[in-house]
């Protein structure tokens, strides 16, 4: 009910109740999808509708002030923003604040309003996706043709013959007729096959493979969820993002070794989508970055961690995996979207096949970490890590350091040690394929049919 009904409802004049107010607005954007963020002290009932001619997304928010948060909205647009061109707030009706975004493309677009949480208030979340979403698997593809043309020798241009016309005809070969600007370029006639029909001619995507074993860097957090923090102020999300992005260079580097991340960016992915991406992505391996807190600012050392098929391997790593699949909840996943991840029936913990990989890989990768760090525990630990959650990847997560230890803290924040974080990690997982080759690269990554000519007759 709005605050004018409820005032009447009440017998009271519409003053005698205050209207909320919005406290911060933040917007996270990525390709994958743009999040905006209401915070308040109170509960927001809000509207969304979308407009077209041109595309437009309007948010009305009832009973709400347009306090300074809302007033300065549009100056945390970014040019690079995917999706949102512009931002307009003002006052629709009495008790109606409404918010127009300016779109670039078509979207989809969902809200929901979170309860508190940590040291968030009540949040009024809009997600904003694309129509289409793209396919990652493709767009690595993509990537991966791309660079190999970039370095493959460049073709002779095939000579041009001129041949003579005959009888009065106009000349069919020659040199090529350059495109003229604002003019429509006609098609070359269809082919005739050898009883003279049109044949059609189509070009198909061709069958693309990649040999090399891929590798998901998944660096935890972001957005909305910001992780640990040191008292010096580092976030966790950005030391995770910092050491994926480096990991992920070293890995590419190497010959027979390719990988990618599921977030390259400060934006929030639950954790189910952080597992379906990498299976979206045919993954062959699993590394899930964070950098570790706990109340003792003396606690230090890196670990690393697999999935538990029995319970937590001690209270701290059942502590551990609490606080990690919290992140959801602190992030905000949008109830009212459904989401595309992977049922959780899909994981069965009677397949400790793919357990025992993960920690082979996580014993090789704590081993390399101990010539870098200290060593929080000298084992392998496990426990219900949401995010490890995988059937048939292996799949580990690697605590870095403590964040909430001030030395730690430092060295996390320096590009040097970053770097030997993420050299450890990839010889860790070098010594384990060394071991333990992925048996499932025989497949083949098809996507149509491209390079191949299809004959197809009327």
């Amino acid at each position: 009910m709005a605050l004018a009904g409820i005032a009447a409802a009440l017998g009271l004049p519409c003053s005698a109740l205050a209207a909320s107010r919005i406290d911060s607005v933040r917007l996270w954007p990525a390709e994958e999808y743009t999040r905006v963020t209401f915070e308040s002290h109170s509960g927001i009932h809000s509207t969304l509708f979308s407009v077209e001619n041109p595309e437009r997304l309007v948010l009305d928010l009832d009973d709400v002030d347009s306090g300074p948060a809302l007033k300065a909205m549009a100056k945390l647009l970014k040019p690079e923003d995917p999706y949102i061109k512009g931002i307009r707030v003002g006052r629709f009706k009495p008790h109606v604040l409404r918010v127009v975004f300016d779109l670039k493309t078509k979207v989809k677009a969902s809200s929901s309003l979170l309860e508190p949480v940590g040291d968030y208030g009540y949040r009024l979340i809009l997600d904003i996706y694309p129509e289409t979403p793209a396919d990652p698997l493709m767009a690595l593809l993509d990537k991966h043709e791309a660079e190999a043309a970039a370095h493959a020798p460049a073709a002779p241009p095939e000579p041009h013959q001129a041949e003579a016309p005959a009888s009065g005809e106009p000349a069919v070969n020659g040199p090529p007729v350059p495109p003229v600007p604002g003019l429509a370029q006609v098609p070359a006639a269809p082919a005739l096959s050898a009883a003279g029909a049109p044949t059609i001619v189509a070009q198909a995507p061709k069958p693309r493979s990649d040999s090399r074993i891929l590798i998901a860097v998944d660096a935890g957090h972001g957005g909305e969820d910001p992780g640990a923090h040191g008292r010096g102020g580092t976030y966790e999300k950005n030391v995770t993002l910092a050491v994926a992005r480096r990991l992920k260079a070293l890995i590419d580097a190497q010959p027979g070794l390719r990988a990618v991340l599921i977030r390259d960016g400060d934006y929030f992915i639950p954790l189910q989508g952080r597992t379906a991406k990498a299976h979206r992505y045919h993954a062959d391996l699993f590394v899930s970055i964070h950098a570790d807190a706990y109340i003792n600012s003396d606690a230090r050392g890196s670990s690393v961690f697999a999935l538990s098929e029995k319970g937590a391997t001690s209270v701290a790593a059942r502590w551990l995996a609490k606080r990690e699949n919290d992140a959801d909840l602190i992030g905000g996943i949008n109830i009212n979207r459904k989401e595309t991840y992977l049922a959780q029936t899909l994981f069965d913990l009677s397949q400790t096949a793919t357990i025992n990989d993960s920690l082979k890989v996580a014993r090789a990768v704590l081993g390399e970490l101990g010539q870098v760090n200290a060593l929080h525990r000298g084992d392998v630990e496990q426990a219900g890590f949401a995010v490890l959650k995988s059937p048939d990847i292996p799949s580990i997560l690697v605590e870095t350091a403590f964040i909430t230890n001030p030395d730690e803290e430092r060295r996390l924040n320096q590009p040097q040690y970053q770097e030997k974080l993420a050299n450890a990690i990839l010889s860790g997982i070098k010594r384990y394929l060394a071991a333990n080759p992925p048996l499932n690269k025989a497949r083949a990554i098809q996507s149509g049919l491209k390079g191949k000519q299809l004959a197809v007759s009327p």
